[in-house]
Parts: structure tokens; C-alpha cells; sequence
């Protein structure tokens, strides 16, 4: 298991100087990310992954409502072997029917996937978890809809956000579960009070422990009151230290 970090962390620095925000994560320790709208900034995002020496084993792109065949292309070039898609809108959440569509799609998309070498996954909000379908959590329900070869990448902190314990939920999905978001806080929909690694209410060394399958740990921040780079810098901190022989 290694860890990753989630660029959209970083996006208003990104915005200003993708490349020298680059070289700070590399600067901190971190040897992968998680690139997000990557079709746009391919090239330059390219260049500064392979400058600092850094691999993007896994990114965000909207399947559902974008071109697939333009983020699969976009992908490989970029190394990534795993696309994830990171949103579906919490009302498509609220059925069965609207599920197994979302599901059915994305099964579609992970057909079109393959025929790039590319896997596909999805990522989870809070409403996933908070909607019941059939006894069960929306996400639940959503897993043992997808095909085999589709993934899952668990938003610990939404998950709890959403009502539910992580290391339970991480246990249900089992398997299938390959990338988990670590984030910490006072689990409230308050993006910014969002802390480091190990400093708010998530359990996070158990939540880590409890996803068997994990192939990677992505630090992210959907928004920090404090200096981003100190904050990832201290998640990164907190988690090598706690893992010997782990990697960013």
C-alpha cells in the first residue's frame, strides 16, 4: 500500500503555477497523485509529473458527462491506469431505478475502458450513504450492481459524514474497494474545517486497516482554513509514521 495525493487539494495553486506546485509535492514526499480534470492540463501535467519524477496511478474524469474516448487517451498518456469517475449528483442516489442506471452506464464505460488498458471506479459522497435502498446504503447496493473488473474508490471521511462507521462500510464492500480518500475532521459538511491526517474524529489508522484490497492511500483536502501545503505535509507525516515501510 502506498499513498497518493489528490490534486484537487491543490487546485487554486495549480491554477497559478501547475508546475511549481508539482515540484512542492514532490518537495514534501509524495511519489504519486491523483490528477483531476486531467484532459484539460494532460500535456503540462505530464511534463511536470515526469520533471519531478512523480506517477498518477489513478485520476478523476466525469464518464457520465463527458467524452470517455478523450479522458481514456488523456489517461494513458498520463500513465494512469485507473479512472475514476468522482460525481454523481446526490438525487440520481434516491431510487433503485436511478441507481442500477448509474450502474448499468458505468459498466458501459468500463468496457470502453478496458479497450485502453484502463480500469474504472467510482468515488462516493455522503448522499451515497445516507439514501437506503432496499435496507442498505445507495453504495451498497450500487457495488453488487457493477461488473467485476470496476472498482471502488471509499471516501472514508463522506462516509462517516454520512451517518455511517468506515471500517463497517469498508468491510460490506470488501474487495472491490482499491483506493480510499483519508481526510480528517470534524465530520460536518464544512469543507474547510477539514484537518490534517490524524488530528479530527476519523479513526484513520483503522479505517486504512480495514480496506483489505487497498492498493492506494489518497491524501486528500476539499478545502483547509490553514496553509494547504503545511496540511498535506502533516498527513503525509502522520501516516509514514504510523506505517514503516510505506511509501508516498
Amino acid at each position: 500500500m502506498s499513498y497518493s495525493l489528490q490534486l484537487y487539494t491543490l487546485r487554486n495553486a495549480i491554477q497559478e503555477d501547475l508546475a511549481g506546485t508539482i515540484r512542492k509535492v514532490a518537495e514534501i514526499g509524495f511519489t504519486q497523485v491523483e490528477p483531476y480534470n486531467f484532459v484539460a492540463t494532460a500535456k503540462e501535467l505530464g511534463a511536470a509529473l515526469r520533471e519531478n519524477g512523480l506517477t498518477a496511478p489513478s485520476g478523476h474524469a466525469p464518464l457520465l458527462s463527458q467524452d470517455q474516448d478523450e479522458i481514456f487517451a488523456a489517461a494513458k498518456e498520463l500513465g494512469i491506469t485507473t479512472v475514476i469517475d468522482p460525481f454523481i449528483p446526490a438525487d440520481r442516489w434516491q431510487s433503485a431505478e436511478d441507481v442500477q442506471a448509474t450502474a448499468a452506464r458505468l459498466n458501459e464505460a468500463a468496457k470502453k475502458g478496458a479497450s485502453y488498458g484502463i480500469r474504472v471506479g467510482y468515488h462516493n459522497h455522503q448522499w451515497e450513504l445516507e439514501s437506503i435502498i432496499e435496507g442498505r446504503t445507495a453504495l451498497e447496493y450500487f457495488a453488487d450492481l457493477l461488473d467485476p473488473e470496476l472498482v471502488l474508490e471509499v471516501d472514508t471521511y463522506w462516509v462517516a459524514v454520512g451517518g455511517q462507521d468506515p471500517v463497517d462500510i469498508l468491510g460490506k464492500l470488501g474487495n472491490r474497494v482499491k483506493f480510499i480518500h483519508i481526510k480528517d475532521g470534524p465530520l460536518t459538511t464544512d469543507t474547510k474545517a477539514q484537518l490534517p491526517a490524524g488530528q479530527g474524529k476519523v479513526a484513520v489508522l483503522d479505517v486504512i486497516a480495514a480496506a483489505a484490497s487497498l492498493e492506494v492511500g489518497v491524501v486528500e483536502f476539499d478545502d483547509y482554513e490553514g496553509d494547504i501545503f503545511e496540511g498535506i505535509s502533516q498527513s503525509l507525516d502522520f501516516l509514514t509514521a504510523s506505517g514503516e515501510g510505506i511509501k508516498a
